[in-house]
């Protein structure tokens, strides 16, 4: 997939394109759907298939004294669109300027001359353009003016017809832990895509050696033990990841440590992919090393087991990697 910054000129294999617009923050089902309409589209058409997002998040530029819970940031957006079929990927940068424009001149410079696009797929609650005064009627209207096509998806919902799928549900079911909840609504199981940074290294001296994950700003799932995989290219282990304070040490700080099981060396600088798959108990603070070491021995055989169950019968969709499974969907 190519990668499009905001000031690159956009090669012309990804010119008269099907684009789809939107943040997609967590690429969730509903995001999945609208970008499979889009595949297909691009397909029916012989056009390149393309996505138009935006970095940073809005709510960055707008709240900028309160982080945003990215479900993914762009490097794990970046996979994921790939792994629904997109052959580009243009990125907006969201400031002033952009946040700033007239819905239509951001039309006719974003979309008509610098992609030249021949089709838009969005979302029904799209809103572009100073004050958010573009709306999917007047993508409409616009697209009759200058030449392109348009569909708007309306608003999808879980198999029971009833609960829309939303970036806002999910960082909720996140936060409070309900990882298996909010993976359902992602399709695929929640990721960690980061690189292995130095720890304090206590955990060697307990007998479980940890790897430790940089956490994105304003990351903040609910914290405790997970049954996690991780994965790096075609390389993966079963482990126990821990996100937390770490207060049976004193430490304030929120970190990602994950015990690997069965292995031994050295990561340090890899990038890793850490696939939560379930919450298994609370973060809390023991009396001593010991008692700590005590429990994640309990922990450990909680986790092999759950993960025995789950890699027998896998329930949803395993993590994509950027590969396309099926017409445009993960």
């Amino acid at each position: 997939m190519i990668i499009i910054e905001n000031d690159q000129i956009a090669p012309e294999t990804c010119r008269n394109a099907v684009v789809a617009i939107g943040n997609y923050d967590g690429v969730h089902r509903g995001h999945q759907m609208l970008l499979s309409l889009a595949f297909r589209e691009a397909r029916a058409l012989h056009a390149p298939f393309g996505v138009v997002t935006f970095e940073p998040h809005p709510r960055t530029l707008f709240r900028p004294n309160e982080p945003v819970f990215r479900i993914t940031p762009p490097a794990m957006k970046a996979k994921l669109l790939g792994g629904c079929g997109a052959d580009f990927m243009q990125i907006l940068t969201f400031d002033r300027d952009l946040a700033s424009k007239e819905a239509e001149s951001f039309v006719r410079e974003e979309l008509v001359d610098r992609l030249g696009v021949c089709h838009v797929v969005t979302g029904y609650d799209f809103h572009f353009g100073k004050g958010r005064k573009g709306s999917p009627e007047m993508m409409r209207t616009l697209g009759k003016e200058l030449g392109f096509g348009v569909t708007v998806v309306e608003q999808v919902t879980d198999d029971d017809g009833v609960a829309p799928f939303s970036s806002s549900s999910i960082r909720r079911e996140l936060r409070q832990g309900e990882v298996s909840s909010a993976n359902q609504q992602l399709g695929y199981r929640w990721t960690v895509l980061s690189r292995v940074v130095p720890g304090d290294q206590r955990g060697r001296t307990m007998g479980f050696p940890t790897v430790n994950i940089a956490l994105e700003n304003g990351c903040d799932p609910g914290e405790g033990i997970y049954a996690v995989r991780v994965r790096n290219g075609e390389k993966a282990w079963r482990g126990a990841g821990y996100i937390g304070k770490r207060p049976t040490f004193g430490k304030t700080d929120v970190v990602l440590e994950v015990y690997l099981l069965g292995f031994s060396g050295d990561l340090y600088g890899t990038e890793l992919a850490v696939e939560f798959v379930e919450f298994i108990r609370p973060d809390q603070a023991f009396s001593d090393a010991e008692a700590l070491t005590a429990q994640m021995q309990k922990d450990v055989q909680a986790i092999d087991a759950v993960l025995t169950t789950v890699e027998a019968n896998d329930p949803i969709a395993r993590f994509p990697l950027g590969k396309l499974q099926g017409e445009g969907r993960l």
